[in-house]
């Protein structure tokens, strides 16, 4: 089979340019590490409940007007429930999940991750508008999704 030129051009160009590809897939993958692209920290999730301070899930102030919040998300529901925190607070999120992946969103604010099981995922907020601010999962995790939500007070 006779291929033209320009045709020979053209899969030598591919070729290449597929080849650059994987390898560069297979440097990212294995020489930089596979890991999730942030700084999670990892938990076993089949001992989430167990291990602190996810056995005992809620705030715990670590400063003057600063908390930690360490919550669970499992099908389907949050726990704490329900959480107050004083106007001004900053509050540093942290949760994970025993079970399947879940979406924590706060509307109206810029909170927004994936909660994956065995991950602990976290993000910061500074609550400065007095109200009641609902938490809800935005990641479809069974049956029961629509029902997953909790709240934070803030006075």
């Amino acid at each position: 089979m006779h291929l033209h030129r320009y045709e020979k051009i053209w899969l030598i160009l591919g070729a290449g340019g597929l080849a650059l590809f994987i390898l560069l897939l297979c440097i990212n993958a294995f020489a930089m590490g596979m890991a999730p692209p942030s700084n999670m920290t990892m938990i076993d999730p089949a001992k989430v409940t167990e291990t602190p301070p996810f056995d005992n899930p809620g705030l715990t102030k670590v400063g003057e007007q600063e908390y930690d919040a360490y919550m669970t998300a499992f099908a389907f529901g949050f726990a704490p429930n329900k959480m107050e925190v004083p106007l001004g607070a900053k509050v540093n999120f942290h949760v994970t999940s025993p079970d399947v992946i879940h979406g924590f969103q706060i509307p109206g604010t810029n909170v927004n991750f994936m909660v994956l099981p065995g991950h602990i995922s976290s993000a910061t907020y500074t609550f400065d508008e007095p109200g009641e601010y609902l938490i809800l999962c935005n990641e479809y995790c069974g049956a029961g999704h629509q029902v997953m939500a909790t709240t934070i007070i803030v006075k």
